[in-house]
């Protein structure tokens, strides 16, 4: 099936290559040029990848991020910023960004980081159909990957999808620990050094949501020189 992207790009120069070069690899493009008509088309849904400025008159689209996400929509967004500063990278990857890329660059290079958003999404989708014949539970702590839902003493819990999938990445691998770059690579599909914030930062926020006292936790332990483990499902307790 066509992959359908919506590009988010106030600049009629570049929206206009960026359509040019997207459309030459058979997918289907759609433009918005101002914050406002970016944000309804793309709550309106069916995209299946948000390219998406920084800068943009109207709404900026740290907000427009923030917005979708908090509607619960897990359309992969790539945020464009020609900023040098990182804070607007890391701020809109803990959003939920699925990853960046500061101008000027290269249509080659957006064009292989687009088409490895939509491997990495069809490899999850695939986990997701062969995860969906069981539940994850671990005490009191269960995880629905069906309905993506999660439940801590009977009790919903509300995660942004990051912290989703970070959550269920850990209780895939019960015992395992995990270094910061690894979680990256993992979670959010890339490897760039300098980002251990975007990690401590997405663990520090599922703690407080899913553990009865986040500075002890039970479910997601430090492991202290290397990284963090999620604990064997019968040593977890409420």
């Amino acid at each position: 099936m066509q992959k359908k992207i919506l590009v988010v790009e106030d600049n009629a120069e570049l929206s206009d290559l960026l359509l040019l070069h997207l459309s030459d690899q058979f997918w289907q493009v759609d433009l918005a040029r101002d914050g406002f008509t970016g944000y309804k088309k793309a709550a309106g849904g069916g995209y299946d990848l948000i390219v998406l400025d920084i800068m943009l008159p109207g709404m900026d689209g740290i907000e427009i991020l923030k917005s979708i996400r908090g509607m619960g929509l897990v359309i992969p967004v790539l945020m464009l910023t020609s900023k040098s500063s990182e804070i607007d990278r890391i701020l809109g990857i803990e959003l939920g960004a699925d990853d960046y890329i500061t101008k000027p660059f290269s249509i080659r290079e957006l064009v292989a980081r687009i088409k490895s958003i939509f491997r990495r999404m069809e490899n999850l989708s695939v986990m997701k159909k062969s995860a969906s014949e069981y539940i994850i539970q671990a005490g009191g702590l269960v995880i629905d990957p069906e309905k993506r839902k999660v439940t801590v003493a009977g009790k919903h819990v509300d995660l942004t999808a990051k912290e989703y999938e970070l959550l269920t990445f850990f209780a895939r691998h019960p015992s395992r620990v995990f270094n910061r770059s690894q979680l990256l690579e993992n979670v959010w599909g890339y490897g760039h050094d300098g980002y251990d914030h975007t990690v401590n930062s997405n663990i520090n926020r599922l703690r407080a949501k899913i553990e009865s006292d986040p500075a002890n936790p039970q479910y997601i332990l430090t492991v202290w020189g290397v990284g963090y483990k999620f604990t064997e499902t019968d040593e977890a307790d409420v």
